[in-house]
């Protein structure tokens, strides 16, 4: 089977967001590489973005949470624009909960967590780095 590992892009807070995130959902990473260790004659980079981020990886279960910041030569990313959501299933409410009111914290709860009209418990939001999840339990799907 695939897996689908999202991949997320910050303007400069790429690792203070993946700290969080490895916060709330434990683990260890198993990639963290900046920038200015991959710097060359060809690809210069800012000595302000020498610290940036340019790939960084969270194991999540089977699948693993990855991003990067954009260097300011590619632009800024909009991080209130519509944006696909990235969606985690858990086993049990106890786990959506947890996962929900952990990424949820200084955020914007577009739809609070509790049970839904197609029977599962469900949630959204948009936590503080403008990054949009829906956390979901479904008691009747098997894993």
């Amino acid at each position: 089977m695939a897996l689908i590992n999202p991949h997320i892009n910050f303007n400069g807070n790429a690792e203070e967001a993946f700290n969080f995130y490895k916060s709330v959902f434990g683990g260890e990473f198993t990639t963290i590489v900046r920038f200015k260790e991959i710097a060359s004659k060809e690809h210069p980079l800012k000595e302000s973005e020498a610290n940036n981020i340019m790939h960084i990886a969270l194991p999540i279960g089977s699948n693993t949470l990855m991003g990067n910041d954009v260097p300011e030569f590619m632009g800024r990313v909009n991080e209130r624009e519509n944006r696909s959501k990235i969606a985690i299933n858990t086993e049990s409410r106890k786990e959506a909960d947890r996962i929900f009111n952990g990424l949820s914290a200084g955020g914007d709860i577009e739809a609070p967590i509790g049970d839904s009209p197609w029977g599962s418990y469900f949630g959204m939001f948009r936590d503080k780095y403008g990054i949009e999840w829906m956390v979901d339990f479904n008691p009747n799907q098997k894993s």
